[in-house]
């Protein structure tokens, strides 16, 4: 094995959206954009489809035509991005539900596709996407007579249960639905920990399935075992990688493996990054570079065939913290180098 094994534990997944499926006791949706979050999306969407998951959103439209062709007809897949220009016929095809979020995307959807299903995304302060409220009102009575099948909208500080955007984007989108008799979805996986008055009729959570904060009490989903490719004696006052960063204060041994930025495995982990041998932690040392990590495995009693990265020893959002990122770059970055196993 020349190149890191990254396994996907399939039965974490599912065990991670049962458990917020019943935290919300509402319907509860699974996001599964950027492949799911780069672990495959049609694994891991037919997995929950079986666990009964039957709301699925993806950001693009291609991304949900990919996804159709996995789950076949049933499920509902909703598009973030909404109606685009150019994706009349996919959509069509592939049976989507655009989040409409202007109205422009409003006229693109109603003229070419009048009795296809569309949602509608509301904008309650992120200002990223969706109608903002003036536009909304103006335009609330003839798309409730349409009939959406989801308004929604999206918060952008609800990985800090205190924070007060919060409160204020739930007031903002009870006001904007107020007397609306339609499904309505507020929370992502942040939304879903911070209880009941965020849950309304469906949560959809994406993060939290794959192990990420911030649930806490998420089952770990990914392992990845990077192969040692040489290990050698470096003597004090030697350096290691580019630009002699490092430098040997005492006899070490350095394992050099195979993976890199190339990867993934960002550059700015650089020496903050740690990995793990039977339990035991060792340091990167030297830079991070395009194929290959330097490693004092000095402390190791025996000569380790691979080290690994992440694990039981050591989440997505550990490694993320030795970049200064989040565990989702660091997941949606994995690379296609990788040998991928999927357990169930």
């Amino acid at each position: 094995m020349s190149t890191g094994l990254l396994t996907i534990d399939l039965a974490a997944i599912v065990a991670n959206w049962q458990a917020l499926a019943k935290i919300a006791s509402v319907e509860t949706a699974a996001v599964v954009k950027a492949n799911a979050y780069g672990l495959d999306a049609g694994r891991v969407a037919q997995h929950l489809a079986n666990a009964g998951a039957r709301q699925f959103f993806v950001a693009a439209t291609e991304e949900g035509v990919a996804l159709r062709q996995a789950l076949g007809d049933g499920p509902v897949i909703s598009v973030f991005s909404g109606h685009m220009e150019g994706d009349t016929q996919s959509i069509a095809d592939a049976s989507l539900t655009p989040m409409l979020n202007s109205a422009q995307q409003m006229q693109r959807h109603f003229a070419a596709l009048p009795n296809h299903s569309f949602g509608i995304q509301l904008d309650t302060g992120m200002n990223r996407l969706g109608m903002e409220p003036a536009e909304w009102a103006g335009l609330r009575s003839e798309i409730i007579e349409k009939g959406p099948t989801l308004l929604m909208s999206h918060l952008a500080c609800a990985d800090d249960p205190d924070h007060p955007m919060n409160a204020q984007q739930n007031a903002a989108f009870e006001d904007m639905t107020q007397g609306v008799s339609l499904p309505r979805s507020l929370a992502a996986t942040g939304g879903t920990l911070l209880g009941a008055a965020y849950h309304y009729d469906m949560v959809r959570p994406g993060i939290g399935l794959y192990g990420g904060e911030p649930f806490g009490a998420a089952h770990p989903v990914v392992t990845l075992d990077i192969p040692v490719i040489q290990i050698r004696d470096v003597a004090v006052g030697e350096t290691v990688g580019y630009g002699n960063v490092w430098t040997a204060t005492r006899p070490s041994k350095i394992a050099t493996i195979a993976a890199g930025y190339a990867d993934g495995l960002i550059r700015a982990m650089g020496p903050n990054a740690k990995l793990h041998s039977d339990g035991m932690e060792v340091p990167v040392v030297g830079r991070v570079s395009m194929d290959l990590i330097t490693v004092d495995v000095t402390a190791l009693p025996d000569a380790p065939q691979s080290l690994q990265l992440l694990g039981a020893q050591q989440s997505v959002d550990e490694v993320a913290s030795f970049a200064g990122t989040i565990g989702y770059e660091i997941l949606t970055s994995l690379g296609t180098r990788y040998q991928k196993h999927w357990t169930e």
